[in-house]
């Protein structure tokens, strides 16, 4: 397993690990803060290094281990019952998406996971700004359209987080509740990129570093969220995450 995982790791430099392992410490704080982060930001190391196509699974993999830290430092905010309903709904269409992703070439890839970080900045900014409010119904509702961008993309966590607070969560209920469900869909989208042979030991390797150094940043983040200035940080996060999408379809447009 050692020599596998040495093996993975033999086409990325010293350098070039670092930097993944210091953005994966850096998204866990934020994603532990606001909610959101990590699928956003780690495309935007990842791409240039290993390429689109194994960014949803690398993602996948780590958001797994990130989100079970997230939802321990948080687990008495949990709301089972949205957690619930969402799976209901979400988990056939998260199949769905990620399956259609793997059948996505590489620049098919660049450009959905450009596309999506690029919109979830105006839709986070339109759902806040007009007080969308919605039910139990409302949130299954749109849960079966989350089901397929989660499954295809990263940064969908953004809208999840906007379904949740339009269904009248608040505060730390949010987060807690966006980490059981990332943490379900996670597995189920596991078990399609596995069925569907994307899932090497490169993607492996890379997802359990992420996941490691960046485990303890929600218990950090913990102490942090009545602290911190959200309105800054959402400010520099949508800056980031709208001009790396912008980038990534320009580059897949030039292919």
């Amino acid at each position: 397993m050692l020599r596998a995982v040495l093996a993975a790791f033999a086409d990325i430099s010293v350098s070039q690990l670092l930097l993944i392992a210091g953005m994966g410490v850096l998204t866990s704080l934020i994603g532990g803060v606001a909610g959101y982060g990590t699928g956003a930001l780690m495309p935007l190391v990842l791409v240039p290094i290993v390429g689109a196509e194994p960014v949803v699974p690398i993602i996948a993999i780590s958001a797994m281990i990130t989100n079970t830290s997230r939802a321990t430092a948080f687990q008495k905010s949990i709301d089972w019952r949205r957690v619930l309903i969402v799976l209901a709904a979400a988990t056939p269409t998260c199949m769905l998406g990620a399956y259609g992703y793997t059948l996505l070439t590489g620049k098919g890839a660049l450009i959905v996971i450009g596309t999506m970080l690029a919109l979830s900045v105006p839709l986070r900014r339109t759902l806040r700004s007009r007080g969308v409010g919605i039910g139990d119904k409302g949130l299954g509702l749109a849960s079966v359209a989350w089901g397929v961008v989660v499954g295809g993309t990263t940064g969908a966590g953004i809208i999840l987080l906007s379904m949740l607070m339009a269904a009248g969560l608040e505060g730390a209920a949010v987060i807690a509740t966006d980490a059981v469900i990332s943490i379900i869909l996670g597995a189920v989208k596991l078990a399609v990129f596995g069925i569907a042979g994307v899932i090497t030991f490169q993607v492996i390797a890379l997802a359990i570093l992420i996941g490691v150094v960046a485990f303890p940043g929600a218990f950090l983040a913990r102490t942090l969220v009545e602290r911190l200035p959200i309105h800054i940080h959402s400010a520099i996060l949508d800056v980031v995450v709208f001009m790396g999408g912008a980038i990534m379809i320009f580059g897949a447009l030039r292919q």
